[in-house]
This record gives C-alpha cells, structure tokens and sequence, in this order.
C-alpha cells in the first residue's frame, strides 16, 4: 500500500442510505489507503447510524440535529476533518482501489482546490463517462453540461465524488447551504473559488463507479419537486454569479422563458422562480457581502 502524499479524510454525506452502505462501503473503506472515514448523517431515520456503527466501529459518525440537505451534512463532515485533504463520495459512489493517488499528486500545486473523479456512471443500462463538467453563460443563465473526459479542465467538481483542499474550502466558507437540499451547491463552491484565483481539476484516472438511479434523492422525491428545487437553484446561482452588465440579459430571458412556461403548462420553471424570488434579498446580500 502506497502511503498518502498528503493526510486524507473520506467524507461520506448520508440521509437515509443504509441500503446503498451495505452496497458500497467496504469499497470505499478497500480503497481508503488509511485515510480516516467520516459519515456525514443529515438526520437519518433508517437505521443508517446503527448499521455503520455495529458493521465499521473505526468509522467516525457526525449526525445533523435536523435533516437539511446534502449542503449542511458535507458541511458537518468537513468541519469534523482535520487532514489536509476531504474527499466526499456519496452513498451511491464505489472507487476503484487506487483512485485516491491520481487526485493528490495535483494538490502540490498550492493553487489548486479541488479535483475531480471519472464517474462511470451508470444510467438505463449503459455506463456514461462524467466527472468533467463544461459550462458557459447564454441569454442570461448559465448553462452546463458533461463534457468530453480528454481534458483536464472543468468548470465545477462534483460533490458526488472529489478531493478539496480543506484549507480553501474553510476560506470559502464551504457549500452554501441556501441550496439545500440538493443540486448547485458543488457548482456554487467550485464557481467561487475561481473567482479567488483557484485552480479545479479533473483526472480521469482516478476513477468510480457511481449508480447514480439507486440514489436517495429519487426515492424520496418527485420529479416535480426535483425540477422545481433545481431551476430555483439556478436561479440562486445566477444571481450569485452573473457579471452586473449582464444582468439586463438575464432579467429579459427570464420574461421569455416564463411566458413559455406559461405557454406550455411547464410549472416547474415557475414554481422554482417564485421560490427564488421569495428568498431573492438573501441571495443578494450573500453576493455583495461573500458570505455563505
């Protein structure tokens, strides 16, 4: 076993994922290279605390007072740390053996925040290579998607499965907990260390497996509210991070989109941009103040 070159904790933020711990979490613990293992517990009710404890007593367990989201668990687990380097893996994440060498060769550079994993992912019986995301700003939003793994570049890391510095992250302030209960947050991070002059990357060869359909999220939600919790969260990044000369762009589109939202009978778009709307004052004072 080859020592780590820096000192790593494994990060496991859970809500309610016993079943996908018994799938995956000797996996993890294989392919740990003594890196001390911290499950982040957002207030479960299955049971998850109980079987991690009696199955891997050497797994350190922090529990959220109440259940929030995936924001505040990480949050909890990072806090908990004390190594240089967290990694977070979700429930539904299995690496490889080695993955944890190719992301902390890159953090000698001391500009570098946060690298991510090559996520096999699987989806509808077929595996999609994800991990590097691109993105750019159109009509006033800001637009991702998965982009080719040939590059080292990307425009976020995944909350799902990648290192971050710890030092950085505590400058940052960690996730910002406005987009709980999920989605945006890692985009967000990754987004506001860039802006600070920070360097995040993607290595394809540290590699996971990642049955992103067995997760939590989809179980217990609804694919309305799902749509709606992701387009308000959208909304808060943009109003974060669109540049203020653009914001004229942003409000005009906004119009159209939801005249054919309205058009179209597509409530989602609508729901999340009330929703946003609603919280709009806090979203900015979090923008001109840089507080999370």
């Amino acid at each position: 076993m080859k020592k780590n070159i820096f000192s790593v904790s494994i990060i496991i933020p859970n809500w309610n994922g016993k079943e996908l711990l018994k799938k995956h979490l000797s996996s993890v613990i294989e392919s740990s290279n003594g890196a001390a293992i911290i499950l982040a517990d957002d207030c479960s009710d299955d049971d998850s605390i109980s079987y991690v404890q009696n199955n891997f007593p050497t797994i350190s367990i922090i529990k959220t007072k109440r259940h929030e989201g995936f924001a505040s668990a990480v949050n909890a687990g990072v806090q908990r740390a004390k190594t240089e380097i967290v990694v977070l893996l979700n429930t539904d994440i299995e690496p490889e053996k080695e993955f944890l060498q190719p992301l902390l060769t890159h953090f000698t550079d001391p500009k570098v925040f946060a690298v991510g994993c090559m996520d096999k992912s699987s989806e509808k019986g077929e595996i999609v290579l994800r991990g590097r995301g691109i993105g750019w700003w159109k009509k006033g939003f800001f637009i991702h998607k998965r982009g080719e793994v040939n590059e080292s570049d990307t425009a976020w890391v995944s909350g799902g499965s990648g290192a971050f510095r710890r030092s950085i992250w505590n400058e940052l302030g960690g996730m910002d907990r406005v987009f709980n209960p999920f989605y945006w947050e890692d985009i967000d991070i990754s987004q506001r260390a860039i802006e600070k002059g920070y360097r995040i990357l993607f290595d394809k060869q540290s590699i996971v497996y990642h049955y992103h359909e067995s997760g939590v999220i989809a179980s217990r939600y609804s694919q309305n509210q799902i749509k709606m919790i992701a387009f308000r969260n959208q909304f808060y990044f943009v109003w974060k991070h669109i540049p203020l000369g653009y914001f004229s762009v942003h409000v005009f589109w906004t119009g159209i989109r939801l005249l054919q939202s309205i058009g179209k009978r597509e409530q989602n778009f609508i729901q999340g941009y009330v929703h946003a709307l609603l919280h709009a004052p806090t979203i900015f004072y979090r923008r001109f103040f840089n507080i999370v």
